[in-house]
């Protein structure tokens, strides 16, 4: 069985072990429980099963589905599986229309020209350039290309010989010609093949003048890599002793001739070749303009002498694929062409020789294989998909990706932003998941934002009797119910039971057997809607409370002397007017309340009948309790004289304070008892700078030992201290009590432990290093006010449930699981995502599919106690294929992510990138033995779906958690966990990939934003600004050769060598560039959940070291490979489990 795929790579040797941050060998997983989804070592990879594909078919109850369009049909949504836009090169490698490779015989004869049904994959070195097949009529397939740079070229089809053809006169075993002409593979009667050449000339994109490229050749002879004018290499020519004492009478090593071409081995002074030659003085070079230069890759100046972090490495190095012991560089330097400007569908086979498998290794990797260009992907997906409404009628439809723009309509099944999946195409059978090794999950954002250009969620109140369930599994009303025996019954569709319908619910059936109130009730039409809760689902059958916000801040001598105090102050007499209220309310139900703290704790009375506020004094913290109950927590429209008397003398007061010591369990302690008095949920806004070495519960101490990195005890630096704070955490929960923590810390401070409550409580917590409020404060302040003012719901709890067959097996989150089944959460805020496993028990059925359904109980900020319910169907296959063409990326990248983040508490840092490893070879591996065409073992075939896959695991395997180095704050790798742990979808994806947006050529008169570049080095330019951005930071990047103009534009000054390092933010001038740079920014800024930092850093400047870390595609600063060598290690894993 075939299907729409990707071949990533061209047929090279295996990968040497050693790769980047890649032990040698790597080998197997470990022994260990394998976390996350079907934790199985390396399995046997059985025939599919077989099974009728079906058609996408309407829930049940719902309206039929329409006809597909060519937008929205359910084959035609697949995460990155549009045809590409990029230059020719591209549109050849990811062509859909493969043919394969007959038995060699005369070119153009009749077996050459035999067209084959797309296989879907795009195989780099499978396609015939040239041939004139019909185009499949698959959807996926690319259209025709015209460039006339790449365009096949009229004249007889090309396909190069089989590897099993017998040993022809004049020509070796190993496929080179015998006559001194370029290698036969390669050539038609000494042409270049097609897809290289028209009328026996290089392509214009490779070429000035006709010849052939200068990378390869000089004066259009053969590569200078593998001749020297036009003859064989030295190393095997008749008047150079080979080395190795080969022969020295003018036989090459064993025993081939010298009057063609032998292995291209050796160099043109007798050594070994090295690999792909060192970049010159200049740096990296591309192309340089000409009538034949290809159009949109202007020349760009050698930005970077000598090798940069993070960046391509200038030839082969030691445990690196191409690698080997005593090579040397041979030849004259040369220089490097564009890897996406490159042609890719030719196929070469594998030379007999050892070195020759490292040669052809290389020289594809460092000039004709291009790298899968997610930025390509993602923007094809919004050319395709943007702008248009995505309809939910549709059982198992993939949405489009996260990165683009669309409008959702709400027919029946929930929109992608509360839930996505990691396949809309559930297996049947459990054997059935376990032998593909896709994890099945659902990421849900239960109170995401609903744009405005959206319809919001309708509010169903059936009074006194409450939301209309099952009797048997509780689930609640959803379109997914079968009414019958007229409408008096209805039957569940999650445990099947069949249920008698309430008096006050029943309606008669039309002729489809659907109810006549269909479209009346959105819990019948819709795929999500909020219930009004009654009393029963009110903690002791008492109505909510409206909940409460609590300012809790730290008045340390460190505060007091960095200006935080004062800045927080100030900040919150304006910022308290924005508390978030009900739709349609004059002013928030939010009450609010304040203490300071240090070494002891400080309550404030703001009663509004007081003419000056009071403050009570708690000292003894071992025993808190709250010394006040009338005139703590008030209205803040009511008391903001008092409160604003309040914030005016809190700096002053503790001007003069040396007290340097502080608190921080007793802090959280006292909120909670603060909600318990006034029987309310509510949230701790804590401002803290450093480590609480004072005597009180949940004193620390510092327990940062650098000597546990990389070793097995490392896992360790990530637990919290037990006791005190798993505690807090449980009677925070217990109350709704949410804590979001504000650090500022000039050291060490245990992030693992003080981010314990944070954590599981749905809260957030914020850094700040080195904190001071010229440069961070409007950084914090950001962060501040978007944490004030979002949507939040209070004392939640979520279930999951799922029709018959598979179940919710595992929660990731910032939440709580006091039991199996019930997610608790003290908040949850409109960022919060939750990450739910799913396993089967039982066997699946293809005609009802799977239905999830997600309901939320919670407090809104106006005190109301509601039902938010997000239901989703699926679709069944026994056909591994379909579960394939459903699966989305991002989805499993933000799955993997938090399983891997969750697993290095308990496992080595080795054995948990081992593990992503081997589950990545076998997802593919599974993919390429079961849904692809057959092909040569040294392709790399990726589903069409999963084909960016590798870029983002390659990414998450050099994060900061998942990095065992000593270069790095512990407190920061425990900070990144934890935030990731809560972020849906689209966070994780853009964490992940940065955005790189060029802005030097932009036009500054439209409102149009650049298209993101790839993440490497390869993309900056010396004379080039570049934003870049992943939701958490934010770098303005400038090359040392920026035009005075542009500087002048931006920073009104004369040239880069005036700019003042450290800046963090633009002035505000009056001219095109500057304001559309600063509308970039700002847009960014409101889009993101946090507010993102500044970073001016210019080429070469100490900063920039932090700027490389982001460029994900290049060598991890701290370790771990490029995603080019991450693609050959994954390959050779592959063929390992193939074999």
């Amino acid at each position: 069985m075939s299907h729409q795929g990707y071949v990533a790579a061209p047929p090279y040797s295996q990968a040497q072990p050693g790769m980047g941050a890649y032990p040698a060998g790597f080998g197997p997983g470990p022994n260990q429980h394998m976390y996350g989804h079907y934790g199985d070592q390396q399995q046997a990879f059985s025939p599919p099963l077989t099974g009728a594909m079906k058609s996408p078919v309407s829930a049940p109850g719902m309206p039929p589905p329409p006809a597909p369009s060519s937008h929205y049909s359910p084959t035609a949504q697949q995460n990155g599986s549009h045809p590409q836009r990029s230059p020719g090169c591209l549109d050849w490698l990811w062509s859909s229309s493969t043919v394969p490779v007959p038995k060699h015989g005369p070119t153009g004869s009749a077996s050459h020209k035999a067209a084959h049904q797309s296989n879907g994959c795009h195989e780099l070195g499978k396609l015939r350039p040239g041939s004139h097949a019909e185009p499949s009529s698959e959807p996926h397939s690319a259209p025709a290309h015209t460039s006339p740079c790449y365009g096949p070229a009229p004249g007889p089809s090309w396909a190069p010989p089989d590897v099993s053809d017998p040993v022809t006169p004049g020509r070796h075993a190993n496929g080179w010609s015998s006559n001194g002409r370029i290698p036969h593979v390669w050539s038609t009667k000494c042409r270049p093949p097609n897809v290289w050449s028209t009328n026996g000339r290089v392509p214009n994109a490779w070429s000035t003048n006709g010849r052939i490229p200068n990378v390869w050749s000089t004066n259009g002879r053969i590569p200078n890599v593998w001749s020297t004018n036009g003859r064989p290499p030295n190393g095997w020519s008749t008047n150079v002793r080979p080395p190795n004492g080969r022969s020295t009478n003018g036989w090459p090593p064993n025993g081939r001739s010298t009057n063609g071409w032998p292995p291209n081995v050796w160099s043109t002074n007798g050594r070994p070749y090295a690999g792909p030659p060192a970049p010159g003085a200049g740096g990296y070079q591309q192309l340089g303009p000409g009538p034949n230069s290809p159009s949109g890759y202007p020349q760009q100046p050698g930005q970077f002498s000598g090798q940069m972090a993070g960046g391509q490495m200038a030839g082969p190095q030691h445990g690196f694929p191409g690698a080997f012991p005593g090579a040397a560089m041979a030849g004259p330097p040369q220089k490097k062409l564009d890897p996406d400007s490159i042609p890719s569908t030719v196929s070469i086979r594998h030379p007999t020789s050892p070195h020759m498998h490292n040669l052809c290794h290389t020289l594809f990797l460092s000039y004709v294989f291009p790298p899968v260009l997610l930025t390509q992907v993602i923007e094809d997906d919004q050319a395709k998909r943007g702008g248009q409404i995505y309809a939910t009628n549709i059982r198992g439809q993939v949405p489009p990706l996260v990165t683009t723009n669309f409008t959702v309509k709400d027919q029946g099944n929930a929109s992608p932003r509360f839930m996505r999946c990691t396949t809309y195409t559930v297996p049947c059978t459990a054997d059935l998941a376990k032998q593909c090794q896709v994890p099945l999950a659902t990421i849900i954002k239960p109170l995401a934002i609903v744009p405005k250009d959206e319809t919001p969620l309708y509010v169903v109140n059936h009074g006194e009797t409450g939301p209309i369930r099952c009797n048997r599994c509780k689930a609640y009303m959803c379109p997914y119910m079968q009414f019958i025996d007229g409408g008096r019954r209805y039957q569940c569709a999650f445990c099947n039971c069949v249920n008698e319908v309430p008096a006050f619910y029943f309606q008669h059936l039309d002729h489809m057997g659907r109810r006549m109130d269909f479209y009346e009730r959105p819990e019948l039409s819709l795929g999500s809607y909020e219930f009004t809760a009654t009393l029963d689902y009110c903690k002791n059958n008492k109505p909510a409370s409206p909940p409460a916000y609590i300012f809790m801040i730290d008045v340390s001598f460190t505060n007091i002397k960095s200006g935080l105090v004062r800045l927080v102050c100030d900040e919150l007499k304006t910022l308290l007017d924005k508390l978030p209220r009900e739709d349609g309310a004059e002013c928030s139900a939010v009450k609010v309340g304040f203490v300071t703290y240090n070494k002891i704790l400080h309550f404030y009375n703001v009663k509004s009948a007081l003419a000056q506020p009071q403050m009570m004094v708690v000292s003894d913290t071992a025993e808190m309790f709250l010394p006040l109950l009338d005139g703590f927590l008030v209205s803040y429209p009511e008391s903001r004289a008092v409160i604003h008397n309040l914030l005016d003398q809190i700096p002053d007061m503790f001007a003069d304070t040396n007290e340097s010591e502080t608190v921080f369990a007793p802090v959280i302690q006292a909120g909670v008892e603060a909600l318990k008095a006034a029987e309310c949920s509510g949230k701790l806004f804590i401002f803290h700078s450093s480590i609480p070495t004072a005597e009180a519960p949940g004193k620390l101490k510092n327990r940062d030992d650098k000597k546990l990195v990389n070793t097995d005890k490392e896992k360790t630096l990530f637990h919290p201290v037990k006791g005190v704070y798993e505690q807090l955490s449980k009677e925070c929960v217990a109350q709704g009590c949410s804590v979001d923590l504000f650090l500022f810390p000039s050291q060490y401070l245990d992030m693992a432990t003080m981010g314990h409550v944070p954590g599981h409580t749905g809260g957030s917590v914020y850094k700040y290093s080195n904190f001071q409020v010229e440069t961070d404060g409007e950084h914090f302040l950001r962060d501040l006010r978007k944490d004030v003012e979002k949507p939040i719901g209070f004392d939640a709890i979520m279930r999951v449930r799922t029709s018959t067959g598979f179940r919710a097996t595992d929660f990731f989150g910032a939440v709580y699981m006091n039991n199996t089944t019930d997610v608790e959460m003290a908040a949850v805020d409109c960022d919060k995502a939750v990450t739910v496993e799913l396993k089967h028990d039982d066997t699946l059925s293809e005609e009802t599919g799977a239905f999830i359904q997600c309901a939320l109980l919670y407090t809104t900020v106006g005190g109301q106690r509601r039902l938010r319910i997000h239901n989703l169907s699926l679709n069944c296959s026994l056909q591994l294929l379909e579960l394939f063409k459903s699966c989305e990326t991002d989805s499993l990248i933000n799955f993997f992510a938090k399983t891997a983040y969750r697993a290095i508490l308990n496992q080595p840092l080795k054995s948990v990138r081992e593990i992503l490893v081997n589950q990545t070879a076998h997802m593919l591996a599974c993919y390429r033995k079961n849904c692809s065409s057959p092909s040569a073992a040294s392709q790399l075939i990726l589903p069409d779906t999963m084909k960016v896959f590798p870029v983002y695991m390659n990414s998450l395997m050099k994060t900061a958690p998942l990095v065992g180095s000593t270069e790095l704050s512990t407190d920061e790798r425990a900070h990144q966990r934890l935030a990731v742990m809560a972020m849906g979808v689209e966070d994780t994806q853009r964490l992940l990939y940065p955005h790189l947006i060029p802005l030097h050529n932009m036009e500054v008169d439209g409102s149009e934003v650049p298209a993101p570049l790839r993440c490497s080095e390869e993309r900056l330019s010396e004379g080039g600004v570049f934003l870049l951005e992943n939701g958490h930071s934010l770098f303005l990047w400038l090359g040392q050769a920026c035009p005075p103009d542009v500087i002048q534009g931006l920073f009104n000054l004369p040239s880069l060598a005036h700019l003042q390092p450290n800046l963090s933010t633009l002035p505000d001038l009056d001219n095109p560039l500057s304001r559309k740079v600063r509308s970039i920014i700002n847009s960014l800024q409101e889009q993101r959940p946090n507010s993102m930092k500044l970073h001016i850093v210019r080429h070469k400047d100490k900063q920039e070291m932090l700027f490389r870390q982001f460029l994900v595609e290049d060598k991890g600063l701290y370790g771990g490979a490029s995603y080019m060598d991450f693609l050959c290690y994954v390959h050779r894993e592959i063929r390992q489990l193939l074999n």
